[in-house]
């Protein structure tokens, strides 16, 4: 039999701010990850793939170490996987018709 529990998250104020500050961080990758391949496709009709935008993903942090160099690495490679998902279920779509 299986069980399962549900956690009422109450952040303190300050926990609040941080958890507002990353989100809009996250946020913030996401609209220039699809800005940069919608950019690319249009300009030069190359597909940007989750891996050329997770190996930008260093420089990025290094460039902003007090916004996206803040966050863990591996919650923004999660950022960049969902919309190479969002992506592939548009074109599965498209080609489904």
């Amino acid at each position: 039999m299986r069980r399962s529990f549900r956690f009422l998250l109450r952040p303190t104020s300050r926990q609040t701010v941080a958890l507002t500050a990353m989100l809009e961080d996250h946020r913030a990758l996401y609209n220039a990850a699809l800005q940069e391949r919608r950019e690319e496709y249009r300009m030069r009709r190359v597909s940007v793939r989750y891996g050329d935008q997770s190996a930008q993903l260093t420089e990025i942090r290094r460039a902003d170490l007090e916004g996206q160099g803040r966050w863990s690495f591996s919650s923004q490679q999660a950022t960049l996987r969902r919309l190479n998902r969002a992506f592939a279920a548009f074109f599965r779509r498209v080609k489904a018709g």
